[in-house]
């Protein structure tokens, strides 16, 4: 630095030339160039790249992973954080994060975000907001949707996987939510999400949100339209479920196993400490408790309503799919009540029929027991019909109609299956093939022995154990008489 003022001085103030001060400093005339340039201190210019002795031998699965990011979803991808973390766990990677996230940094460079430090009191402001992600869902790649809750003052998040965005959807998530959480916030952040709010520029509520936001009691806020950035905290959520709770895509058989994945994850967030608060999430969580509202002792329907009238077929149809109901209940107008993973269908009363939700297009959904009262009386029919071609039934069953077609009549034992069926009303039909197979170990195919053993195992009627037929005590000695007077009764 002395010397770089000295040239300076030598120049600015004496009026020596580049050349003068290069002969007289022993200075190359491009440093003297650059002295008078910037007087600051020279910088250091990296021209090899320096030796990571530690992470050297794992540069290659980063590479290879941010590659195959390139193939993945754009918001469901490595972050520094996460491949950190990959490294710990799955290659036993003994270095810092700071050095991962430089590595990647240099090999992904990506943009600056700004954020404005807030501050929330507890129980009173959380944020919700849908998202995208992929999975692995019995052995095909889909899309599933990312409902996501997060209380603002513990940053405690909720997160939960629907086949769609619906409303029902919509409110099941909420719901599943105030489960978790223990409570209801006082007001929650949204879009404006089409769930709650009609098309429009003034964001009118949608009638079904307002019942279930009444329900519960809390207040809804939407944000300005373009400025997501002001639910921010709902915002990361979404991404980091991407990336933290589903990379690598997960491979599970249903969305009941993916979200048990999900609430495991979430659970497992509470032990994290975020930065710049004092305590983990979830110590904050257990101070923000008291603060939320209580939820209802009745939980809210969250479900669509329509009306449907069975056809002749005794079907309901409902987004193109058919929904069987009872035939004793035909040509009467019906409600149809679609959750997210069942329907129902009731009279006003009572609920007639329960299906599992279809989301095909032009399925047929049908139940034989609601069929039984037709099969009864057209038995003909018996053969060929789909409720029972389609049906998803015990095994067992079908050996019981096997052994009943080789001891009886085609119409006696047709009949007497249905009777056998017939108890799928009033019992799980895995209890009911449950008897069946007892009744077939017995020998005995008759709807009383079935109708026995359905009892015996059915906690509702105690008492009575199948170890009776097998540890009854001996009968008595038969004494011998004389059966002679019988010839003398006949006789008279």
């Amino acid at each position: 630095m002395d010397q770089r003022e000295h040239i300076r001085r030598a120049y600015y103030l004496e009026g020596k030339s580049i050349r003068r001060i290069a002969r007289e400093g022993h200075h190359d005339r491009r440093t003297v160039r650059k002295a008078l340039q910037d007087a600051g201190p020279p910088r250091y210019t990296l021209r090899d790249h320096r030796l990571k002795p530690v992470l050297g031998r794992y540069t290659h699965l980063i590479d290879r992973w941010l590659k195959e990011d390139l193939a993945q979803p754009a918001k469901q991808r490595h972050t520094a954080r996460r491949i950190y973390h990959r490294l710990v766990a799955e290659h036993g990677f003994t270095g810092g994060e700071s050095t991962v996230r430089e590595y990647v940094r240099e090999r992904r460079p990506g943009p600056l975000d700004r954020f404005i430090p807030l501050a929330y009191e507890p129980g009173q402001d959380a944020q919700a907001d849908f998202g995208e992600a992929q999975v692995v869902m019995a052995g095909q790649r889909r899309t599933v949707q990312l409902f996501c809750l997060r209380l603002c003052f513990s940053k405690v998040a909720f997160v939960m996987a629907f086949p769609h965005q619906r409303q029902e959807a919509f409110f099941e998530g909420h719901a599943q939510a105030f489960s978790f959480f223990g409570g209801v916030p006082r007001s929650i952040w949204y879009d404006r999400l089409s769930q709650a709010v009609k098309p429009g520029r003034k964001a009118q509520e949608q009638d079904a949100f307002i019942a279930f936001r009444s329900h519960y009691l809390y207040a809804s806020r939407f944000c300005t339209p373009g400025e997501a950035h002001e639910k921010g905290l709902v915002e990361n959520l979404v991404g980091y479920a991407r990336r933290n709770y589903l990379v690598p895509l997960p491979e599970v058989a249903s969305f009941q196993e993916l979200n048990a994945l999900l609430r495991e994850q979430c659970l497992t967030e509470a032990h994290r400490r975020l930065r710049g608060e004092v305590a983990t999430i979830g110590a904050l969580w257990e101070q923000e408790r008291p603060h939320l509202l209580p939820s209802p002792e009745r939980a809210y329907p969250c479900c669509r309503t329509v009306p449907v009238v069975p056809n002749r077929l005794s079907l309901v149809t409902f987004e193109t799919n058919r929904y069987s109901v009872p035939v004793t209940v035909s040509q009467r107008r019906l409600f149809l009540r679609a959750f997210v993973d069942q329907v129902e269908v009731t009279d006003g009363t009572q609920v007639v029929a329960v299906h599992s939700r279809a989301y095909g297009r032009d399925e047929d959904v049908l139940d034989p027991v609601h069929y039984l009262p037709l099969l009864r009386e057209r038995p003909g029919a018996f053969d060929h019909a789909k409720p029972l071609k389609t049906w998803s039934h015990p095994p067992v069953l079908d050996a019981y109609l096997a052994a009943l077609l080789a001891r009886l009549p085609h119409r006696a034992a047709t009949l007497q299956y249905l009777d056998v069926l017939e108890l799928a009303r009033t019992h799980p039909l895995q209890e009911v093939g449950t008897a069946v197979e007892q009744a077939l170990a017995v020998g005995s195919l008759g709807i009383e022995t079935v109708v026995y053993f359905l009892r015996v195992g059915d906690p509702r009627h105690p008492g009575t154990a199948i170890s009776v037929l097998v540890d009854a005590p001996p009968c008595p000695a038969v004494q011998d008489r004389d059966l002679r007077q019988y010839d003398l009764l006949l006789r008279r």
